[in-house]
């Protein structure tokens, strides 16, 4: 079974980033899943994608979260 892939789409300085960070990082304790984080500063393709909804979390390329991250629906995501 492949492992999951979880993308956070952040901005430097986003506390709402920093809770899902946080969020995902707990998770990644007693789920497998692989983890990247992508900064939209300074790209026009993703500031005009994301704008102002960071923070966006995909689970495996879908759209599942956009400003906070539910933990115990994220642990149904990675599960399945």
């Amino acid at each position: 079974m492949p492992v999951p892939t979880v993308v956070l789409y952040s901005r430097r300085a986003c506390h709402l980033c920093d809770e899902a960070r946080a969020v995902i990082e707990a998770e990644r304790l007693r789920s497998e899943f692989d983890f990247q984080e992508v900064l939209i500063d300074g790209s026009d393709e993703l500031e005009r994608r994301y704008g102002l909804r960071v923070p966006v979390v995909s689970v495996d390329g879908r759209e599942e979260f956009e400003f906070a991250v539910d933990r115990n629906q994220l642990r149904d995501l990675l599960e399945t």
